[in-house]
């Protein structure tokens, strides 16, 4: 199901112009964001704006169709996040500089590791982002 201009609104605004995996603003970056199925359709996952996320053009492409991946402390398969059921405070922190995400719970690990929420481009811009104005939106 293709999204109405409205139904793309919402889920932009719900997210806070923000990608729901990393944190990425779109004001801040090179590509159109993507409203990504949570729950694949092509494993079933509804069209509704509840199996729908923002997300960056990274994440996109790292997640996929995946629904879980190993948690690398454990080798374990965890359910990655899920931005409309999991809390990100339930799954993730900061390090001390709030550059890098840490997880945990095995989600968050394996959710970090398996869309590489910590790839060293993010976390080189993730250092002067606080230094840049938010821009004002033009409401598209």
């Amino acid at each position: 199901m293709r999204l109405t201009v409205d139904q793309h609104a919402e889920v932009r605004r719900r997210a806070n112009r923000l990608c729901e995996y990393c944190g990425w603003p779109d004001w801040f970056s090179p590509d159109p964001f993507a409203i990504d199925h949570i729950y694949p359709a092509s494993r079933g996952g509804s069209d509704g704006l509840e199996n729908r996320a923002y997300c960056c053009g990274g994440c996109n492409g790292a997640k996929y169709d995946c629904i879980e991946a190993p948690d690398p402390t454990t080798g374990q398969p965890a359910p990655l996040f899920h931005p409309r059921q999991d809390s990100w405070e339930d799954h993730f922190t900061w390090n001390a500089d709030q550059t890098e995400m840490i997880g945990i719970t095995p989600t968050g690990r394996a959710t970090i590791a398996r869309l590489r929420l910590n790839r060293e481009e993010v976390v080189r811009l993730r250092r002067v982002l606080p230094l840049l104005p938010r821009p004002t939106d033009s409401g598209g």
